[in-house]
């Protein structure tokens, strides 16, 4: 009763071929089909398998899971890895070793998998990893032939497969891959998670969304004659439409129900489904009861649950593929041709009967685990833990949600381990003696759930578990416990930024233990708050902090160099940060011997120490510094993408810009943490060396959700700097000053982060005390000369003369101090803050800093002298791709009417920086000069059109083309190059 070609979806088909021939010329996208159940969104996919499969396509499936409120991890794609592995897929084979072990979590048929996350590892790495173990092999299955990716029933997917699916969308770049998606629009209700996902996935350019219609009155027609063979009778097609309402499946299970379309005049489809059901023999109907509650199940737990062996179960089962309602898949596991006949036979047992298969589900799984299925301990536990609270029994239920959690952790699925551990606690007061159970007690489960909830990015949740495990421990019985309860409790409170909750809570764990304690739980407290005050810019104290932690564990049996690389590494970040090169970088080093084979502890000494380098301003060797430790964890793609950040960050202060894009290109996605903050913020320096503001502004707000509350000056200063940058471009002076002033006071006297700040601040009261010259402004004028020079005092109060890096930042901080005073004023200033910046390499802040010489010797009238430095800054700006900068001087030379004689393009005379022009550099009219001076003046486009007869509007199209023609952003921009140009007096002509 199924038609044998695809009836009516010509148009829908052509979108899916056109992202066929997307994929398969390296473009990759994903395309969503959406619509009611049996409307026809499988069919369309299988067509669309079937044709990729003829246009040399490799095919891929999987599918959701639901198990009510439990949730199978990555259901999906544990699915396509379990295909791959037993067919022995060359993109399994070709994989990495520890790309495979990470995969091994998902699917046990690819060996060992990879040791348990460290204590403390982020749990946006840990997952991270396995992420981009999925990412590699989807590649490697794209790379010799175009692959469709099918996943069926998002609606039902997982937390796990919604966190991945954006990042797979964003990691995305030349892969010839498809992903193809289906979903019930009607299960997504206001409050449905997936609708967010869906909001941010379908608006992508590369995204098609497919919306199935029922059937049109033709459509249902064709779709019978296709079924009957012939031509059916009108009044058949109009029964069927009525009552299908053109739904195909419902069209389908009607005529099945008798051939005139009346059958036993069914209201429900439900109803219309169960009459198929009830013409199979009562064994194939006890196996399809089975079947409902286990969703999915192979030919073993179906004799496990059914009560049926041998021949008897395989004829029931025939059958019921047979008569179309089973399929049997290719890996042995039988499931419904359709999700609505699952449920609609599930909803129709008895409460009594869907007990009691739950209960045998439950069981039979159970003995499986018992047995030592691999496959089993790593999927089945969360379907056990479904079972066991569907069939009531809550004891069991409360014994399986753990394990079904720890199973998640072991999977990187922290969100599905807290949901685990939520339904725990909620069962716990259900359960006599519950702890028999569990084998925990409450502050332990409280605990679990706490460390889930925060690895999953619920931190307020995270903090309310930990404050009552905590309240539950007793210190005087067992201190060790409480103390390492409260690590995990300031470890809730940093993650929130309550910094000083967050040191009282270690402080609170240390004193419990005493000085003299020599155990694990006051190394793990000392190492922590080295490692916070270290982050905090507390650098005395880190190292401090950091010498205790290892000291102490000299006196604690049992504790290897890694259990203190955390400590260690906090050390040498806190000497470098102090300015004690040698000492620093040396214990650096030290906790890189210290990682053993851990690649996160191996990628963050790395980082820490490449970092360090480069502040100190030994870029060259920072960067060798990241590249070796790249090379030391290739094989770990996360922790490498920490260190591919650090790369691109340095990349873009030598100036290599266009390098430094190509290492970005394959280290950007979505993330969270720190990792989400870094990624925003060396995007958003990409997007300003490009000149796109409104994108790098975009980029720091988000990030200032993650750093705002993490308490790191190493985030608040290189983002308020950037900020403060864009703001001026925009012209938004006084709030780039209030970036500036707000974050001082968070940098807790790091001179690393301070001084690029301070710097900034002496240029942007620098920029508002030119803009009150130009507005005529004295007080405004004297009040930025004011905050300049408290800037370049500061500055210089924090210099520290061995450090390159601060010497080139108060340099530049003092040349605009000096700018400030007057337009014609810091020229030699600022040459030499170039000249410092050049020495380091840093070519932007040497060419911006060459530029504003060059303005000030314009604006002094030597435009010989500023020849010089304007030429150097147009030439590096353009060999180091820095449009911005490239504009800068260009604009200037043209405002400035600076030229020279031979052009600086490709030799043909066409690219020259400035165009020689005589009095008016900008071929402005009459007209819109005598519009200029108004401006100038401070006057609105109403007051210009009645001083000059003409009508608003069009004194804003001058306005407007007049703010082109000078190339600035704003009317004080232009009043500004109006007065310092002698622009500002009007032509002597008549009104319009």
């Amino acid at each position: 009763m199924t038609s044998s070609r695809l009836i009516g979806r010509e148009t829908e088909l052509s979108g899916l071929r056109a992202a066929l021939a997307d994929a398969s010329s390296g473009r990759p996208s994903f395309a969503f089909v959406a619509g009611e159940s049996g409307v026809g969104k499988s069919r369309l996919l299988d067509e669309l398998a079937t044709q990729a499969t003829e246009d040399g396509f490799r095919i891929l499936r999987g599918d959701c899971v639901a198990l009510g409120d439990s949730e199978l991890p990555y259901a999906p794609f544990a699915g396509v890895l379990r295909r791959l592995a037993r067919s022995d897929d060359p993109a399994i084979a070709d994989l990495a070793p520890a790309l495979r072990s990470e995969l091994a979590r998902l699917a046990p048929e690819l060996g060992e998998a990879a040791i348990e996350p460290a204590d403390g590892e982020p749990s946006a790495i840990a997952q991270g990893r396995l992420f981009e173990a999925l990412l590699a092999l989807l590649e490697g299955v794209a790379a010799d032939r175009p692959a469709l990716l099918v996943i069926e029933d998002l609606h039902w997917a997982d937390r796990s497969t919604r966190g991945f699916l954006p990042f797979l969308a964003s990691s995305l770049i030349n892969e010839r891959l498809l992903v193809a998606l289906s979903y019930r629009s009607e299960e997504l209700h206001r409050a449905h998670p997936l609708r967010p996902l869906l909001a941010e996935l379908e608006r992508d350019s590369r995204s098609r969304r497919i919306e199935l219609s029922p059937l049109g009155h033709d459509e249902l027609r064709e779709q019978l004659t296709d079924i009957l063979g012939a031509p059916p009778s009108p009044e058949l097609v109009d029964r069927l439409f009525g009552r299908s309402q053109g739904n195909p499946l419902y069209a389908e299970e009607l005529l099945a129900a008798g051939l005139d379309g009346r059958g036993p005049a069914p209201p429900t489809l439900r109803e219309a489904l169960l009459v198929r059901v009830d013409r199979l023999a009562h064994p194939t109907q006890a196996v399809l009861e089975i079947l409902a509650v286990a969703q999915r199940a192979d030919e073993e737990l179906l004799a496990a649950t059914s009560h049926l062996e041998g021949a008897d179960l395989r004829d029931a089962l025939r059958e019921a593929v047979d008569s179309q309602i089973v399929i049997a898949r290719d890996d042995g596991v039988y499931s419904f041709r359709h999700t609505l006949l699952r449920e609609v036979l599930h909803d129709g047992l008895l409460p009594g009967e869907r007990s009691e298969c739950h209960r045998a589900m439950a069981a039979a799984l159970e003995d499986r685990l018992a047995g030592g299925d691999r496959r089993a301990d790593m999927y089945f536990t969360a379907s056990i833990a479904s079972h066991y609270a569907a069939a009531g029994d809550q004891p069991a239920a409360l014994r399986a949600c753990i394990r079904a959690a720890h199973a998640a952790i072991h999977l990187y699925a922290f969100g599905e381990a807290a949901d685990q551990l939520e339904r725990a606690l909620e069962l716990w007061s259900r359960v006599p003696d519950p702890e028999t159970y569990a084998g925990i007690d409450h502050a332990g489960l409280l605990l679990e759930a706490a460390i889930a909830n925060r690895n999953a990015a619920e931190g307020p949740r995270a903090l309310h578990l930990v404050t009552k495990a905590v309240g539950e421990i007793d210190p005087v019985a067992d201190p060790r416990r409480a103390a390492a309860a409260l690590q995990q409790l300031s470890r809730a409170h940093f993650a929130l930024g309550h910094t000083d909750k967050a040191a009282d809570a270690l402080e609170q764990g240390l004193a419990l233990l005493g000085p003299n304690d020599a155990s694990p739980e006051r190394i793990a407290l000392l190492t922590r708050r080295a490692r916070q005050l270290m982050l905090q810019s507390y650098f005395d104290a880190a190292v401090a902090a950091a010498d205790e932690a290892i000291e102490a564990a000299r006196t604690v049996d049992g504790v290897h160099l890694f259990d203190i690389s955390g400590a260690t590494n906090a050390k040498g970040t806190a000497l470098m940060s102090l300015g004690f090169d040698e000492e620093g970088e040396r214990t650096l080093r030290e906790a890189i011997d210290q990682c053993g084979d851990d690649p996160d502890a191996i990628a963050s000494a790395y980082t820490n120490l490449a970092d360090s380098l480069h502040l100190a301003g030994r870029s060259e060797k920072a960067l060798a510094v990241a590249e070796e430790g790249m090379e030391r964890v290739a094989w770990a793609p996360v922790p490498c993408r920490w260190l591919a950040l650090v790369v691109v960050e340095i990349l873009v202060d030598l100036g290599q810009i266009a390098r430094a894009r190509a290492v970005m290109r394959g280290n950007d996605g979505p993330t969270t943490g720190n990792l989400r903050v870094n990624i925003d913020l060396r995007k958003a320096r990409l997007a300003l060396a490009d000149d796109d503001v409104d994108a790098a502004l975009e980029l720091l707000e988000d990030a200032a959700h993650v750093a705002r509350p993490s308490g790191q000056p190493q985030f608040y200063g290189p983002r308020a700097v950037m900020e403060a940058d864009a703001r001026i471009r925009r012209g938004e002076l006084d709030e780039a000053a209030a970036v500036i002033e707000n974050v001082y006071d968070c940098l807790n006297g790091d001179p690393n982060r301070a001084i690029p700040v301070v710097a900034m601040g002496a240029t942007v009261a620098a920029h508002a005390a030119q803009r009150a010259r130009d507005l005529g402004r004295d007080d405004d004028e004297r009040a930025a000369i004011s905050r300049a020079r408290d800037m370049d005092d500061v500055a210089q109060g924090l210099v520290r003369s061995h450090r390159p890096v601060d010497v080139a930042y108060a340099a530049l901080a003092h040349a605009e101090a000096v700018r400030a005073g007057g337009a014609t004023a810091g020229a030699d200033e600022h040459l030499a803050a170039a000249a410092a910046f050049e020495a380091l390499g840093r070519t932007g802040e040497a060419s911006s800093a060459r530029l504003r010489a060059a303005e000030a010797l314009i604006a002094g009238g030597d435009r010989d002298a500023a020849r010089g430095p304007l030429r150097s800054a147009l030439e590096i700006s353009r060999a180091t791709d820095q449009c911005y900068l490239e504009d800068e001087a260009r604009s200037l030379a043209a405002r400035g009417r600076v030229t020279w004689d031979a052009p600086d393009g490709d030799g043909d005379g066409t690219d020259s920086a400035a165009p020689a022009i005589d009095d008016d550099p900008f071929g402005l009219t009459p007209r819109e000069r005598q519009v200029l001076a108004l401006v100038a003046a401070g006057a609105t486009n109403r007051e210009i059109g009645a001083s000059l007869y003409m009508a608003e509007k069009t004194a804003s199209v001058h306005v407007s083309r007049i703010l082109s023609k000078l190339d600035v952003r704003s009317r004080t921009e232009a009043a500004g190059v109006a007065h310092r140009l002698g622009l500002d007096a009007e032509p002597a002509i008549g009104p319009a």
